[in-house]
């Protein structure tokens, strides 16, 4: 991803000579711009580094190099943005009442991570927070003139979850995700990078998981090695938006109908259940309109299927992505129907195993 290069600054005058300070009361007036859950925290060194630096040397990222190569910006931010002191963080909901209802555009049927349906027009929601955060940074630069400002929608190099949990907004619960007690954890955080120095520290919020497993127990391919430990290369969320490679064959199972990421450890979650309702999570299930969705991913040409999701989370994933987790959703849901689609893909490069796999899934009771 790329980071956003522009910057808002009154003038060039070097922190040492800036003397405003910011406090959680001057920003009282992101309530009537619609932001409930927001909080500041120092950029410094993160507590969590140590688990950070254990997770990546035991190769838990799995291909998500980039990772690792901004490790060392992580860990000290002033190699990332030397002039920027403190963030402004946001939680910013991404699950409405009717998201049982919504869909990604042109697919209604395929089975998608919550937070890539969410989003006005299905637009990126790098692009769409990006616009709702405008104006807080155009009310910034006029409040305080003399400091400079970042946005970060989970595109700069730095662990924003632990600066969420030190501005207050939620812990960082056993499934990984930052959790709060009133909002759950199906929000996106971003973050205005500042200048500005802190006048005072907000203090982090407490870990409210106590003894419930749930995400651990519920997760299809044991993914939550842990509390607070994932393994991305058991996770069905990275290896159908991430991994640009084919899944191992003992875990394509536990990918059940997931056709683009997974909710199952968040929505298992009590927080989420007690803010949202069972019922929210819930899609429809129309095997009719599901053939009709995957048999258009699989003839599609994939410059074809990325200019239709060009715009959308989807595009992550890209044309060949999408094939290959369409052919994973077609083996477990034994859709027959598609059966000479797959093998259309028996003599592709890169597919072919896969589409074997899926075609012995029509055998199995």
């Amino acid at each position: 991803m790329r980071f956003d290069k522009h910057f808002y600054k009154a003038n060039d005058r070097s922190h040492m000579e800036q003397s405003e300070l910011w406090r959680q009361s001057d920003l009282e007036w992101l309530k009537s711009e619609g932001f409930t859950r927001f909080g500041l925290a120092r950029l410094e060194r993160p507590l969590s580094l140590a688990m950070y630096d254990e997770w990546l040397n035991e190769g838990l990222h799995g291909e998500m190099d980039y990772l690792a190569r901004h490790r060392d910006q992580k860990a000290d931010p002033k190699l990332f943005e030397a002039r920027m002191r403190s963030a402004l963080v946001f939680s910013i909901d991404y699950v409405a009442e009717d998201a049982a209802t919504k869909s990604v555009p042109h697919l209604t049927a395929v089975r998608t991570a919550l937070y890539a349906r969410s989003q006005p027009e299905a637009a990126d929601y790098h692009v769409a927070i990006k616009r709702r955060l405008q104006p807080v940074l155009n009310r910034l630069e006029l409040q305080f003139p003399s400091a400079q400002f970042r946005l970060a929608i989970d595109t700069a190099p730095v662990l924003e979850r632990e600066l969420a949990q030190r501005a207050g907004l939620g812990w960082v619960g056993k499934n990984t995700c930052l959790i709060d007690r009133k909002a759950g954890s199906l929000f996106f955080i971003a973050e205005i990078l500042s200048s500005l120095d802190l006048a005072d520290v907000q203090m982090p919020a407490p870990d409210h998981c106590g003894t419930c497993t749930r995400c651990l127990d519920a997760c299809p391919t044991q993914a939550l090695i842990s509390p607070r430990k994932l393994d991305a290369r058991r996770c069905i969320s990275y290896w159908t938006i991430e991994a640009k490679t084919v899944p191992p064959e003992e875990l394509r199972p536990g990918f059940q109908d997931w056709f683009f990421g997974c909710d199952i450890c968040q929505t298992v979650c009590p927080w989420n259940i007690k803010r949202w309702g069972e019922s929210t999570f819930k899609m429809k299930n129309d095997r009719e309109e599901l053939v009709r969705e995957l048999r258009w991913i699989l003839t599609e040409t994939n410059s074809k299927i990325e200019k239709t999701f060009q715009h959308t989370a989807l595009a992550r994933a890209r044309g060949r992505g999408l094939k290959r987790n369409a052919l994973i959703v077609i083996g477990n849901s034994r859709l027959h129907e598609l059966k000479s689609e797959v093998e259309a893909f028996v003599a592709d490069s890169k597919l072919a195993e896969l589409a074997e796999w899926t075609l012995n899934q029509f055998n199995k009771a």
